[in-house]
């Protein structure tokens, strides 16, 4: 059977699954909410006012956003670093269980969503729903090459960028995607629309134009600093065309990760370096968002959902945010890359008029991997056992439940560490940050520290107290339940699955001192 073949067969099986439980969805007649889910890059979780209150940057829209609906202060990314989050949160399962064990993709990597996995945006298709994905994909796609083939990584020279791309956003759900492959630092520099580059980037950049910016291939018409204008635009004009029939909008954006390439109308607004400015423009954004709800009757009918990938990047001119007493992981230890709480708690905001109260605020744990359940629960829609295998429903929690929905929180690291997260407990099994935060777990082992880090995040939230050594049984427990949710392959209830390739927790491989 040729490639192309066995793709069709593919989608062909994953829409009859799908299908096989439409039939249970909302009955006829009832309004299904439209669905926006707004998701900044790299922004900490002390970045907004509503989450920090001795933070120096403003971001009213966002506020706004708290205000009118359910701030959650106990909620996680499922990876600290965006690829691996990303994943977990469309398709409900964790990251580390696929081939990517450590690290992310890049402009030109291969899918790593596998053929087959029932993704949030399939779901909802199925549902009735127009879907888009509006912003930074990440995600892997399969470009052709200059030869015509597909299904391998190419390196730059090799692309044909005016033949269609496959394995992208539409191949996994989404109606309509309007964004770039990777990150803003990431080439190509291009804008791609459904399946076919806008245009074939033709200039060669130096990497110097912008800070933290990789050399590589540019569209001539393609302007960085006006990225998160031209996606709030496609972004509010989908709003428009959709208001009359439910819609999933996926607003992926690429702020505020470096390049700090602020928009002309935010440059120097925030009085203390470009990264703030970034923030006010991702800012901004939530709220042409919100207009545009407003403006079309149906802000409330629509659940509006803030987050971010990961915590804050520390490359980004952390030194000047602190000088001007800002601390974009707030209270927590580490930033993007770790294992530790700033690596991966995040802000997560929820706006939903007709269920949550605004003005709420909500302590129990949640992760990006809970979008999957939830919505199928808001739905009244029963998920297959294989799908969402890491997703449990938050929606009690929107109702105003305060008591834990899941049975643990499993987080990782671009190193491809893990802790796991059990009430007040964390279990971190590696000896450092698992990332760029001192100590790396290179240093940590020459230091002679231990190989497994215990905290008491209720007494201890930065973590700078190790209490291994006087907690063993609740060592010896949590370290069961990881290795038991790696080897039935879920952390739900249900059946035994497989993971794509062997996992291990300790990744004894790092351990040489």
């Amino acid at each position: 059977m040729k490639p192309e073949s066995a793709w069709l067969l593919v989608l062909f099986c994953v829409a009859v699954t799908v299908a096989a439980f439409a039939q249970n969805s909302v009955a006829p007649g009832k309004s299904k909410p439209n669905i926006i889910y707004i998701l900044a890059d790299d922004m900490g979780y002390g970045d907004p006012e509503c989450y920090n209150p001795e933070g120096k940057i403003p971001t009213p829209y966002i506020n706004q956003l708290a205000a009118g609906g359910m701030r959650f202060t106990d909620a996680h990314s499922a990876s600290a670093v965006c690829t691996p989050s990303r994943y977990a949160m469309l398709t409900g399962r964790y990251a580390w269980r696929t081939k990517l064990q450590s690290f992310v993709l890049y402009g030109y990597s291969a899918p790593l969503i596998e053929p087959g996995i029932i993704t949030v945006p399939a779901f909802l298709k199925e549902q009735g729903y127009q879907t888009a994905c509006i912003g930074k994909w990440h995600l892997g796609m399969e470009w052709a090459s200059k030869e015509g083939k597909y299904g391998t990584d190419l390196k730059e020279e090799e692309v044909d960028f005016s033949r269609p791309i496959k394995r992208g956003p539409v191949h996994y759900g989404f109606d309509y995607f309007f964004g770039i492959s990777a990150s803003l630092d990431m080439p190509p520099y291009v804008y791609i629309e459904n399946d076919k580059a806008v245009e074939v980037p033709g200039e060669k950049t130096t990497g110097k134009e912008f800070n933290n910016f990789r050399a590589g291939l540019k569209a001539k018409d393609y302007d960085l600093t006006t990225t998160l204008v031209t996606l709030s635009g496609k972004s509010t004009a989908y709003i428009r065309s959709n208001k009359d029939k439910p819609f999933f909008l996926y607003l992926a954006l690429p702020s505020p990760h470096t390049p700090l390439v602020t928009g002309k109308a935010f440059r120097g607004k925030s009085g203390i370096n470009d990264y703030a400015d970034y923030v006010m423009e991702t800012d901004w954004v939530v709220g042409e968002i919100m207009q545009a709800l407003q403006k079309e009757g149906i802000a409330e009918n629509t659940i509006v959902i803030f987050t971010s990938d990961n915590g804050y990047a520390p490359y980004a001119d952390y030194a000047t945010l602190k000088k001007h007493g800002h601390e974009p992981s707030g209270i927590y230890r580490g930033a993007k890359a770790d294992i530790y709480e700033g690596g991966h708690r995040i802000p997560f905001i929820v706006r939903w008029p007709p269920v949550v109260k605004a003005g709420t605020v909500n302590k129990e744990t949640l992760c990006q991997t809970d979008l999957m359940k939830t919505l199928a629960d808001v739905l009244k829609v029963k998920l297959p056992e294989t799908a969402g295998p890491d997703s449990y429903s938050i929606l009690p929690l929107l109702k105003g439940a305060h008591h834990p929905v899941r049975q643990a929180t499993v987080h990782h690291a671009i190193d491809g560490n893990f802790a796991i997260r059990q009430g007040k407990w964390k279990l971190i099994c590696c000896a450092g940050s698992g990332g760029w935060s001192a100590p790396t777990n290179k240093d940590a082992l020459k230091r002679g520290l231990p190989v497994v880090q215990l905290y008491d995040l209720l007494s201890d939230p930065a973590e700078k107290y190790n209490v291994q050594a006087e907690y063993p049984a609740v060592v010896k427990q949590l370290t069961a339940l990881l290795e038991s949710y790696v080897q039935k392959g879920r952390s739900t209830a249900g059946k035994a699955l497989q993971n794509d390739v062997p996992v291990d927790i300790w990744k004894k491989e790092q351990q040489v001192k």
